[in-house]
């Protein structure tokens, strides 16, 4: 197993077993917390630099479930609202967050089709959670393993930091098991 196939399993595991919600007066949680989602942000960042630049982070992550923020500073757009391909960043990174982290690094995520819908202008930094069931997650491992290939959908809503709903995405994904045609 490469090195950052070890590093993806670790991190899944590590983060799996923190407490999301853990505060800063229960320390050994908080740091459970807190060096798992860096470790896995920079995992992110090593594999698509371009993540960093633009503050994209996880910020949850557990079996079937990720949320994800990018951030406005560094993303505006012309008229000072977050600038339209952030929105796509965080929309489009989470679904290979999953597939990475519930399927494991011998299957690759492909993005085939997104489609975005504007609601109103963030002025905030946004946040997009998604969700695939223990029975879809399976569903996907086992076309993957016999087929070499399956697909899946993703859609989500993106919030402002006051809770709006500033944007909503539809995500079709393919993913392959490595070394199978």
């Amino acid at each position: 197993m490469a090195l950052i196939d070890q590093l993806i399993d670790t991190a899944g595991h590590w983060v799996a077993g923190s407490d999301p919600k853990a505060p800063i007066t229960r320390p050994a949680a908080w740091l459970r917390k807190t060096s798992g989602y860096a470790a896995i942000n920079r995992i992110i960042a090593s594999a698509i630099p371009f993540t960093r630049r633009n503050g994209f982070r996880v910020e949850e992550l557990r079996p079937g479930y990720v949320r994800a923020r990018i951030t406005l500073k560094g993303n505006r757009n012309h008229f000072g609202s977050l600038y339209a391909g952030a929105y796509f960043l965080v929309a489009e990174i989470p679904g290979g967050v999953l597939t990475l982290f519930d399927l494991g690094p011998a299957y690759v995520p492909i993005l085939k089709e997104m489609t975005l819908s504007f609601r109103q202008p963030a002025n905030s930094d946004v946040t997009v959670e998604f969700e695939l069931s223990r029975e879809q997650i399976e569903r996907l491992q086992a076309e993957a393993d016999r087929d070499g290939k399956t697909a899946f959908t993703l859609e989500g809503v993106m919030r402002d930091d006051s809770g709006e709903e500033v944007a909503t995405s539809i995500a079709h994904y393919r993913v392959r098991k490595k070394g199978l045609r």
